[in-house]
């Protein structure tokens, strides 16, 4: 990859045009992490060390599914060595919301290239996570680090990966492959919930983790979304967030108006000719009618670094308006 000069990268870009990071999250109701030692390339699951039939099997099988399988390892390792005996490691979550959940543990390869993996993958989407390792409520953040993707997710997201490994949650970051929206680098996921952010310094990531630890959600400026959840439906949820004070990661969930009534909203939905009306629920009962837009503005950044400048896509969210209880 030729290198971009450094006001040219894709993320300073973005930045200098401010672009916003609401509602710009990757499309996943479970995420499977297989530690992974690298270095990756664009396609890291063909191209990173893996198994050549693994990194196939997972590829063929995640499709279609809404559950995305990421490679991982931890900071620093970025050097190829042998597969241990017992298998590797790995962090299954499932972060549709009222329905989080993660397990981890060890997983062995030959788990991986068994026909029916395509249907526990399909079935990890649901909630119906396979009874692989242990359960664990630990929260994990991968931060991408995947160079061959993108320079800006080395540049910035390893030096972001390394100083949060010398913190006090150092074994509870990882380094990834790539988790879309370069511009946004440094990028990360936090797992279980599915949430993830974009230009993300250490001492907010590290008010992330602390906070995810009691069961709160940090970090909102830099929040782009929750995976599980359509791009206009990460827009209202961010609005209801910001406006209402809601902090508890898995307390709203997002559904879609069709005249009086509410449905729920399909993960690849990207509203009603541009426009959306939204509600957004609260555990205690609470709810907020949210309109969303699609707006294209003149700004142009690219969409990675070394590819053409195009439009800024945006969801806006209105503020949120307190609509009946749901309960």
């Amino acid at each position: 990859m030729t290198a971009v000069p450094s006001d040219e990268r894709c993320s300073v870009r973005s930045e200098r045009v401010l672009e916003p990071v609401h509602a710009t999250a990757p499309l996943a109701r479970a995420w499977l992490v297989l530690e992974q030692s690298g270095p990756y390339g664009r396609e890291a699951l063909l191209s990173s060390g893996l198994p050549d039939a693994v990194g196939a099997a997972l590829t063929t099988a995640s499709e279609g599914t809404r559950t995305k399988v990421l490679l991982a390892r931890p900071v620093g390792r970025a050097v190829p060595e042998p597969l241990p005996d017992t298998g590797r490691r790995f962090w299954f979550a499932h972060c549709a919301p009222g329905g989080v959940r993660m397990r981890t543990g060890i997983v062995d390869d030959d788990v991986l290239l068994r026909p029916d993996l395509p249907a526990v993958l399909d079935a990890a989407a649901r909630g119906e996570l396979p009874p692989w390792g242990a359960r664990t409520d630990e929260p994990l953040m991968l931060v991408c680090t995947n160079a061959k993707r993108d320079q800006c997710c080395a540049l910035v997201g390893r030096p972001l990966a390394e100083a949060l490994d010398s913190g006090p949650f150092s074994g509870r970051v990882l380094e990834s492959q790539h988790l879309g929206g370069h511009r946004f680098a440094p990028t990360a996921l936090l797992l279980p919930s599915g949430h993830l952010f974009g230009r993300l310094d250490a001492p907010t990531a590290e008010s992330v983790l602390s906070e995810a630890l009691q069961g709160r959600l940090a970090g909102l400026d830099h929040l782009r979304g929750r995976s599980a959840a359509a791009a206009p439906a990460q827009a209202a949820a961010i609005a209801v967030r910001r406006a209402e004070g809601v902090h508890g990661l898995d307390d709203i969930d997002v559904l879609r108006r069709v005249g009086e009534h509410a449905v729920p909203v399909p993960l690849e939905w990207d509203g009603d000719g541009g426009a959306a009306e939204l509600e957004v629920r609260h555990v205690d009962g609470r709810a907020w009618h949210v309109p969303v837009r699609r707006t294209e503005d003149a700004p142009q950044r690219p969409e990675s670094c070394g590819k053409p400048a195009l439009p800024v896509v945006s969801w806006l969210a209105s503020t949120p308006v307190p609509a009946p209880r749901w309960d």
